[in-house]
């Protein structure tokens, strides 16, 4: 597992998305270590300069917060602080869940913590969005990663959702304004490098995931909790931080950057800092 770091203190990890990298924390990294906060943002498994196993199995919840346990392990802490931005974000819901011992606090951006489906989920979105949504698209192997593989600038630079129509485009949107040419080279030389296919596993193993949580199905969110989402983020219209209420027993604010889109901490870095810091400061992390 490759991992930034920056700072000593309280252990503040950093979790992100699809098809992002740890780079996705670049602002947040110096905000949090000059406030006092030992700040880890690793590659999860599947990304970046961390190992890519082949296996789709192997990118289920319970073997990615397995690497984040071992991680606190290897680190020497015993709890810690974990923001996650969309995937990122599931993961940390779910290690709140899975290991509440070892997780002091959670934050997640973009995606709320959603209760346990009463059905697998690619069931129940086949149903009700149709075979062309983009995570019933991903679900067969190769299909997705021809079409994201293709030209990876237009993959990570589009502003359309990843479709089959979408695959056999050409269009080249431009590069957004917040994020630089220097950025996005940085994320274009990884995926070229690495493919989407570990990224694209996640999404293979949300039926799984599902089977394997029915011991989990009632547990609610204890931790101190923190949502933080743009105004503008479609994911709100299939996941909305109501799905929230009363599963998640101390959450401290739902704060809607006025605006910002799905990538958030990287749009409005300042705003997200200040919610971040402002949430840390109200925790008790000795």
């Amino acid at each position: 597992m490759h991992l930034a770091e920056r700072g000593t203190g309280p252990t503040v990890v950093l979790l992100h998305g699809f098809p992002e990298l740890w780079y996705s924390w670049r602002d947040q990294l110096p905000a949090l270590a000059d406030a006092g906060y030992r700040a880890i943002a690793p590659d999860l498994r599947g990304y970046g300069r961390s190992s890519v196993p082949p296996e789709i199995e192997a990118y289920s919840l319970e073997a990615v917060c397995g690497d984040l346990m071992a991680l606190l392990d290897r680190l020497g802490e015993g709890r810690a602080v974990h923001v996650g931005h969309d995937w990122g974000a599931a993961v940390a819901w779910q290690l709140a869940l899975e290991n509440p011992d070892r997780v002091a606090a959670v934050a997640g951006l973009s995606v709320p913590f959603v209760p346990r489906a009463p059905a697998a989920p690619t069931a129940l979105l086949r149903k009700a969005v149709g075979e062309d949504f983009y995570i019933v698209w991903f679900q067969e192997p190769g299909v997705a990663e021809r079409a994201l593989e293709r030209d990876v600038r237009r993959t990570l630079t589009t502003t359309k959702a990843w479709t089959a129509a979408w695959g056999d485009g050409d269009d080249q949107p431009p590069r957004p304004a917040w994020l630089s040419e220097e950025d996005l080279q940085v994320y274009v030389e990884a995926f070229e490098r690495t493919g989407f296919s570990g990224g694209l596993n996640y999404y293979r193993n949300i039926d799984r995931n599902w089977e394997r949580s029915s011991h989990l199905a009632e547990r609610r969110v204890e931790q101190p909790a923190l949502f933080i989402t743009g105004s503008r983020d479609p994911v709100q219209r299939f996941m909305p931080a109501e799905a929230m209420d009363g599963w998640v027993t101390d959450l401290r604010g739902v704060i809607r950057v006025d605006g910002a889109g799905h990538w958030v901490q990287q749009e409005r870095p300042d705003e997200v800092n200040d919610a971040l810091l402002s949430f840390l400061r109200q925790l008790d992390l000795k």
